[in-house]
């Protein structure tokens, strides 16, 4: 077997691997949803960071750097955890497509100031879904660290939408709903 199709090999192993993980949800796939999610908040910001206007346009970026300084560096911490934890973290631009829930769109860059805010509350409640969901499949598979960094996500995730909801003029859980019911999507 050349050196090619041992690389091949290991790859469609690794994606026949994933498809089963994700069709039963273990804790490695849900974060990989979770890193994947990342990543596009990571392009969500700076679209929001270049693009956003208005009076309070230079407080808001500068919000908006420290998020993006801060979500990458959970991105890296949730990819090491992923390996420290024998999962593989997605690693390409197709996989972060597939395994995200978020929507990116070029026309959100003509958004109003609180439009384009509020899509970052949006973003991450909606993360914090796959968060929940991977913090009870770790508990359920014994992975305590794997949990424990999950919890820390999940609490800096909330102090986020806290900040975008303030900004917003918003308390942290104002006009968010109760979204327990859509944990039931992945039973």
């Amino acid at each position: 077997m050349t050196e090619q199709a041992t690389l091949e090999a290991k790859l469609a192993a690794e994606q026949k691997q994933a498809d089963v993980d994700h069709h039963k949800p273990t804790a490695g796939a849900m974060v990989n949803h979770v890193l994947s999610n990342h990543m596009v908040l990571n392009v969500k910001l700076h679209q929001i960071s270049w693009f956003i206007k208005g009076p309070n346009a230079e407080s808001y970026k500068n919000v908006l750097k420290e998020t993006i300084k801060e979500n990458n560096e959970w991105f890296d911490k949730i990819g090491e955890q992923l390996l420290d934890e024998a999962e593989l973290p997605s690693s390409t631009m197709a996989e972060y497509s597939e395994y995200t829930m978020l929507e990116e769109h070029g026309e959100n860059k003509y958004m109003d100031a609180e439009e384009m805010l509020n899509t970052v509350v949006e973003d991450l409640t909606t993360d914090n879904m796959f968060v929940t969901r991977a913090i009870k499949l770790a508990e359920k598979e014994d992975r305590p660290f794997f949990q424990q960094v999950l919890v820390e996500m999940l609490g800096w995730n909330n102090h986020q939408i806290r900040i975008y909801q303030a900004l917003l003029g918003k308390t942290a859980a104002e006009g968010l709903g109760d979204d327990e019911d859509d944990d039931e999507d992945f039973d």
